[in-house]
């Protein structure tokens, strides 16, 4: 600082030490260790700073455990250099000069915040389930039914998104079945070129191409006994489908260039990020394949629609890759924590765990921002919590009410409420509007 702390700082209990500029800063912290709990930034020097000037700024930040809080001029607050500085870097910032009780509380608050970060280390362990990350209420459905579909020994195939999860759902359920002592094959049915699938899945003899010197065993072989995990089934090949459905219905195979029937035993779990239904169709998929795999059907849902998990699994992430490159990244920021939440995250858990990884590495301050997450300019309007929760009764009233043929009766008793709470709730979002049916009315 320019000027002298207040003395009723020491006789609070700080002993502070000065500094003249950004580049001392790391050799105090490397100095002193873990002796400074918090720095006090006086940026009232440099009126309306240069990027260079920044640059320095931000990098000497990035240097041990300390808590920062950022001292400004009046008026340097509407400056959006410092605003975005202090945001992304500072616990807080103060308006000097201000009262000595204020600025000792301040310092205090970040110092205590600087302890409870040290470490990077969760205030409460990340609930996890077989290696998934999430306790919102759409995973918690999840979990059942996986448990459930553990239980059987009937096909399962897995819907969602690209990134979603579905290779850890369909390993935890060969975890949690009868099979789990037996080997989980797993085969990307999108990775293999057509023209390699039958040999793959089912092996081939010898004598049944040209390079085939010897008898291979198949992905269906190694899985006797076990689980086959066939991912993207939407992309096996016609002829594959047949051989697959043939399994299916008599549990039994034969290699390529071979004539013997050959019994296995393995339960058959599928995913796909494709709607098989529009395959069926097209012509790409055949039906009776279709209604063969899906005995049961699970859907691994959206990151967006997961709510609070978006939190826990950048933690997850952060904390899976912390180090990484030398990285000394503690956290993140809050404009870092709006935009995880306001991305649709079309990649779902595989992208927010690479931009994560990114920002772990590239970051320039202590804590991750929006700006080292690729996520600034999102153009996604933010909203109060008002307002989303409106958003998402309003969703949820036309959903049910869709389902049900828009009956009120049946989609109330869908939804948990009585038919007039329906009712008033559809003339608040305006969705009365003569399409809905009374119960027993055609």
């Amino acid at each position: 600082m320019v000027e002298a702390l207040p003395a009723s700082l020491e006789a609070r209990g700080w002993r502070p030490r000065m500094v003249s500029g950004p580049e001392a800063i790391p050799a105090l912290v490397a100095g002193g260790g873990k002796d400074y709990q918090v720095g006090l930034l006086d940026l009232r020097v440099c009126g309306e700073p240069s990027e260079y000037f920044l640059a320095r700024i931000r990098d000497a930040l990035a240097h041990g455990p300390l808590g920062w809080v950022a001292g400004l001029g009046p008026g340097q607050v509407r400056l959006d250099p410092l605003r975005q500085l202090v945001r992304d870097h500072c616990h807080d910032y103060v308006v000097l000069p201000c009262d000595d009780g204020l600025l000792a509380t301040v310092l205090g608050h970040a110092g205590g915040m600087a302890r409870l970060e040290e470490g990077n280390q969760p205030l409460r362990p990340l609930p996890t389930v077989d290696g998934m990350v999430g306790d919102s209420p759409v995973m918690q459905a999840l979990y059942r039914q996986l448990r459930r579909a553990a239980m059987t020994e009937a096909a399962v195939c897995i819907g969602g998104e690209t990134g979603t999860g579905k290779e850890l759902a369909a390993a935890a359920i060969h975890r949690h079945s009868s099979r789990h002592g037996a080997p989980l094959v797993v085969i990307n049915c999108g990775a293999i070129p057509d023209s390699l699938v039958q040999s793959e899945l089912f092996g081939f003899e010898r004598g049944a191409f040209t390079g085939a010197s010897q008898r291979k065993r198949g992905r269906f072989e190694h899985a006797n006994g076990g689980t086959l995990f066939l991912d993207e089934i939407g992309d096996l090949p016609l002829e594959s489908q047949a051989s697959l459905l043939r399994f299916l219905e008599q549990g039994t195979i034969q290699r390529l260039g071979g004539h013997e029937e050959i019994a296995v035993n393995a339960r058959i779990i599928c995913a796909t990020h494709v709607d098989l239904a529009a395959a069926v169709e097209r012509g790409r998929f055949r039906e009776d394949l279709y209604h063969r795999l899906r005995v049961i059907e699970l859907r691994m849902p959206p990151l967006r629609e997961r709510g609070g998990d978006i939190a826990l699994l950048a933690t997850w992430a952060l904390e899976r890759h912390a180090g990484e490159g030398g990285s000394r990244v503690r956290g993140f920021t809050r404009d870092a924590m709006r935009a995880l939440y306001d991305h649709p995250w079309p990649g779902n858990v595989r992208e927010l765990a690479n931009r994560v990884r990114q920002a772990v590495v590239m970051a320039e301050g202590p804590r991750i921002t929006a700006r080292d997450l690729r996520l600034q300019g999102s153009g996604v309007p933010l909203k109060t919590l008002c307002e989303a929760r409106l958003e998402g009764e309003r969703v949820a009233i036309e959903r049910a009410l869709a389902r049900n043929g828009h009956h009120l009766q049946a989609a109330a008793r869908d939804l948990g409420i009585s038919r007039v709470t329906l009712y008033r709730l559809m003339n608040r979002h305006g969705l009365r509007d003569g399409g809905s049916r009374e119960a027993g009315r055609a």
